[in-house]
């Protein structure tokens, strides 16, 4: 589809549901932390230094966008981004932020 190709209201409402899942700090803060793969969620927490509660809270928003895959092993939960989409979206906002 071409930039000038109308879209739907459906496209234009989901477009815009994706944008909102990205619109919040912590939410940055994940898809951060996952650029260089996956990640346990133990982890992140640690990394983040926010609660288990906070982070979960926020990987099942971005998993309903399908933003992020979870895969359990025995007890853990290993988060990772989606696809290569969702970098490329990541690096190019960054990239838009950083430019000035």
């Amino acid at each position: 589809m071409s930039p000038k190709a109308k879209i739907t209201l459906e496209t234009a409402s989901d477009l815009a549901s994706l944008f909102d899942s990205l619109s919040d700090p912590t939410r940055i803060l994940i898809i951060s932390a996952l650029l260089d793969g996956e990640i346990g969620v133990s982890d992140l927490v640690e990394g983040l230094g926010l609660t288990k509660s906070a982070i979960s809270h926020q990987l099942r928003g971005l998993r309903d966008k399908r933003l992020i895959r979870t895969r359990k092993q025995g007890r853990n939960v290993f988060v990772c981004l989606d696809d290569d989409h969702v970098i490329e979206l990541f690096q190019r906002g960054l990239d838009h932020v950083l430019h000035g």
